[in-house]
C-alpha cells in the first residue's frame, strides 16, 4: 500500500514530530508534511501544549506559498487528524477546508476525546490510510499511548550502576559512578519526562535538586516525592529551584504537610493496607493529571516496590567500567528464592555513552506501552 516516496515522507514527519520531544506535554509529539505533485509545500510540528497542531503549521506554511498549495495534496502525519475541539480547533476541519486528496497517518489516535478523524475524512471524500512507520511514531508517544490506553505513565527507571550491578557503596556514597557524558545523557531523558520521581530514602541520603540542568529546556519536570511519613524536610533541595513539587504520603501528619505546603510542595495521602503510599494508584493520578512519561531515580527499595507491584515499563540503566564488590548497594530490592522468579527482561538498545554503557530494557510482558 505503501511506496519507498511514502516512507521518505513519513520519516521526514517524524524527525518533526521529534522536534517537540522536550516541549509537548501533555500533548502528543506530532509532526506533518504536505506533498503535492511530488514536491513538498508544507512542513509543520506540534512545537507547545495550547499551540497549533502540526497539520495547521504545515496548512500555515503551505498557504505562504500559494492560497491553494495544498489544494490535491498529500499529508503525511505521524498521528491521526483530532476530531474534537480541545485549546485549538479539530485538524481534521483544517485538511477539509483545504481540499488535500489524501491523509496517512502513522499512528491511529488513542485518545478517544479526538479519535476517528479518519473516518470524518473518508466521508469527506478524502482518503485516508495510516500504519505507516507506526512503531516508531509509537515509540515517539509511547507515554501518551499509555496514558490514553491504561490510564498511567509510561514509568521509566533510571539507574547508574558498577559493572556488577551495584548502585552505591555500603555508606551510601554514589557520586558519581557514571562519568559526565552520561550524566548529561540522563538529563536529556529527564527532560523529556513529564514528572520526575525519586524517594525518602533517596532524599536522606543525598538531597538531590531533581531537575534538569545538563540541557537547555523550556521547562521543568514536575517532581514527585514517594514518603511514606512525610519526613521530607522543608529545607530539602528539591523544594526550590523553580517547577511544581507532588509529595504522596501514606499517612496523615498535620504539621509535617503544613511545613511542606509552606515551601510550595502538594501533598496527597494514598495509603495502602500497610501504611505505604499505594503505587498504582499513585500512577493513576498522575495520568489524570497528564503524566505522559514518569522519570524514576529512586533507591533500591523503592526500585523493588515499583517492580514488584508492576510499576515499571523500561529501565534506562547506565554502566560504568567499574567494580563495586558485593557490600555495595544493588539495582533493586528484590528477594527471590527460585530462578523462575526472576524479572526477565528484553533489550531494546545497548549504546556507549562516553567511557559508560547505556541500556534500555523493558520487562518481558510489557510491549507498545500496552498491558
Amino acid at each position: 500500500m505503501f511506496d519507498d516516496v511514502d516512507r521518505d515522507h513519513m520519516r521526514r514527519a517524524l524527525e518533526l514530530a521529534a522536534r517537540g520531544l522536550y516541549t509537548t506535554s501533555p500533548n502528543p509529539r506530532v509532526g506533518c508534511v504536505l506533498v503535492r505533485d511530488g514536491r513538498v509545500v508544507g512542513e509543520g510540528w506540534h512545537e507547545k501544549a495550547g499551540g497549533l497542531h502540526a497539520e495547521a503549521h504545515a496548512l500555515e506554511a503551505a498557504g505562504r506559498l500559494a492560497p491553494d498549495a495544498a489544494r490535491g495534496a498529500t499529508a503525511y502525519v505521524t498521528l491521526e487528524p483530532c476530531n474534537h475541539h480541545g485549546r485549538t480547533p479539530p485538524c481534521v476541519d483544517a485538511l477539509i477546508r483545504a481540499d488535500v486528496a489524501r491523509v496517512v497517518a502513522a499512528l491511529r489516535d488513542p485518545n478517544p476525546e479526538a479519535a476517528r478523524g479518519g473516518e470524518r475524512l473518508a466521508a469527506a471524500g478524502i482518503r485516508f490510510e495510516h500504519g505507516l512507520l507506526e512503531d516508531e511514531a509509537r515509540e515517539l508517544n509511547i507515554g501518551f499511548v499509555s496514558r490514553m490506553t491504561r490510564g498511567r505513565p509510561w514509568v521509566r527507571m533510571k539507574i547508574a550502576a558498577s559493572l556488577d550491578g551495584r548502585t552505591a557503596l555500603a555508606n551510601g556514597q554514589s557520586q558519581w559512578i557514571t562519568g559526565a557524558e552520561a550524566r548529561a545523557d540522563g538529563h536529556r531523558w529527564r527532560a523529556r519526562a513529564c514528572a520526575l520521581l525519586t524517594g525518602i530514602g533517596t532524599l536522606k541520603a543525598d538531597d538531590p535538586q531533581l531537575n534538569v540542568r545538563e540541557v537547555q529546556t523550556t521547562r521543568q519536570p514536575l517532581r514527585v516525592i514517594v514518603d511514606s511519613r512525610m519526613e521530607t524536610p522543608p529545607g530539602a533541595k528539591i523544594l526550590s529551584g523553580g517547577g511544581g513539587v507532588l509529595l504522596f504520603a501514606g499517612a496523615e501528619n498535620a504539621a509535617a504537610r503544613a511545613a511542606l505546603e509552606a515551601r510550595g510542595a502538594e501533598v496527597l495521602v494514598l495509603p495502602n493496607a500497610g501504611g505505604k503510599v499505594e503505587l498504582p494508584a499513585m500512577l493513576a493520578e498522575l495520568g489524570r493529571r497528564g503524566i505522559n512519561e514518569l522519570h524514576v531515580e529512586a533507591g533500591v527499595k523503592l526500585n523493588g516496590s515499583l517492580l514488584r507491584e508492576g510499576c515499571v515499563d523500561e529501565f534506562l540503566i547506565y554502566l560504568a567500567p567499574s567494580l563495586l564488590g558485593d557490600a555495595a548497594q544493588g539495582m533493586v530490592a528484590l528477594a527471590l528464592d527460585a530462578l523462575e522468579a526472576r524479572v526477565s527482561l528484553q533489550w531494546q538498545s545497548v549504546e556507549r555513552v562516553g567511557a559508560d554503557l547505556r541500556i534500555l530494557a523493558r520487562p518481558a510482558t510489557t510491549t507498545k506501552g500496552n498491558d
